[in-house]
């Protein structure tokens, strides 16, 4: 799946992108607000900006994402994979 098909198919109302592969993706200022991202590989992505309030991310590879000022309010990140991840704080995730 790339960026156009999960934002066509996001704005048509489908919001289970389970195991999705969007590694190295750029997903800045994207809007995937209450989606299932379970096992997503989003290893690597640009997520700043991207609002992903109470997405379900659990176990989701977020390895080295850039979530820079990402909303993640009501978000499940229960293990979620966030070694080297930088945070919307600006802390990079041990």
């Amino acid at each position: 799946m790339d960026i156009t098909e999960l934002q066509m198919l996001y704005a048509a109302g489908e919001r289970d992108f389970h195991n999705v592969d969007l590694s190295s993706a750029s997903l800045s200022y994207i809007d995937l607000q209450g989606a299932s991202l379970l096992r997503a590989n989003l290893r690597h992505a640009n997520l700043r900006w991207a609002d992903l309030r109470h997405a379900n991310l659990r176990w989701a590879d977020l390895r080295g994402a850039d979530l820079s000022w990402a909303k993640l309010e009501g978000a499940d990140l229960s293990s979620a994979n966030l070694k080297g991840a930088k945070m919307p704080d600006g802390t990079i995730h041990d």
